[in-house]
């Protein structure tokens, strides 16, 4: 009785451990920050996403635990040739993230390198088109087709390019000493041509200034010409209503008038008058009287 007592135990025993291993064996545990593929005889099964899962104990296995955080990948300089003939030397920098594993896992070896050898032949490409002033002016346009080019690229790995940047486009001493000189020489084009804008733009103000000093004198000119031309219509007016006698009037003023104008001086001075001078004033003195 207690050999076939302990045999019975022995087999309870064991059905117990097996089924506590299928247990242990048939529950995954995904961290949130990992995906893992299962293979049921080297074929993929299925990919656990994060929190429980569930698996066929001896059937089906994990041989492949990949984490989804984000990387980066080690700064890299490759040299690139631009339209115009210039060598530079560019360094880059990419972060991707792998969003399906299975891809990942089953397409490619060593992802790591193949997304730096597609970014180092994409910014050869795309700096090729471009000439040296517009890699550097339009570095952000460059960028944007660089990371564009990329996504499309590793599509088939499983994995997403969140970034891709050009950190430094740099020029070896020759070129840089050329730039500069060009540079300096566009400095001094450029100081140039805003000397001789200003010498323009004086000379314009100038002639602006001479033109309205003319408009202001021929303003001036013409209201004293109406002024005139309004003394004279008065005095026409004049003679049309008294006749002869307003007209003498008025020659007779003028003369007087002139006569006051000789006399005015300092020192002293010799007048010499013409003879109907004083006749002058007594015609002036008779058409008042007469007028009165």
């Amino acid at each position: 009785m207690e050999p076939e007592l302990f045999g019975g135990n022995a087999i309870f025993l064991s059905i117990a451990i097996f089924i506590i291993l299928c247990i242990f064996l048939g529950v995954r545990i995904v961290p949130q920050s990992e995906k893992h593929v299962v293979e049921r005889f080297g074929r993929l099964r299925s990919v656990l996403g994060p929190g429980i899962n569930f698996v066929v104990p001896f059937l089906d296995r994990v041989p492949h635990k990949i984490s989804i955080l984000e990387r980066q990948l080690p700064n890299a300089s490759q040299d690139a040739i631009t339209a115009d003939n210039v060598l530079v030397k560019v360094e880059t920098s990419v972060f991707y993230r792998i969003t399906e594993p299975e891809k990942t896992v089953y397409r490619i070896r060593d992802v790591d390198a193949a997304i730096a050898t597609t970014v180092a032949g994409i910014v050869r490409s795309e700096i090729g088109k471009l000439e040296l002033d517009q890699v550097q002016s339009n570095r952000a346009q460059l960028i944007e087709r660089v990371r564009e080019q990329v996504r499309m690229m590793v599509d088939d790995w499983g994995v997403e390019v969140t970034r891709a940047e050009i950190l430094d486009v740099n020029l070896d001493d020759a070129t840089r000493a050329a730039m500069l000189q060009q540079l300096n020489a566009e400095r001094a084009r450029r100081a140039q041509v805003t000397e001789a804008e200003g010498k323009k733009r004086a000379v314009e103000l100038a002639a602006d200034a001479d033109l309205y000093a003319a408009e202001q004198a021929a303003k001036a000119k013409r209201i004293t010409a109406d002024a005139e031309a309004y003394a004279t219509g008065v005095i026409a007016t004049a003679i049309t209503a008294n006749g002869l006698e307003a007209a003498q009037y008025q020659i007779a003023m003028k003369q007087v008038e002139a006569l006051a104008q000789v006399a005015v001086g300092e020192g002293k001075q010799t007048i010499l008058l013409p003879a109907n001078a004083l006749e002058a004033f007594s015609d002036a003195f008779k058409l008042v009287r007469g007028k009165s």
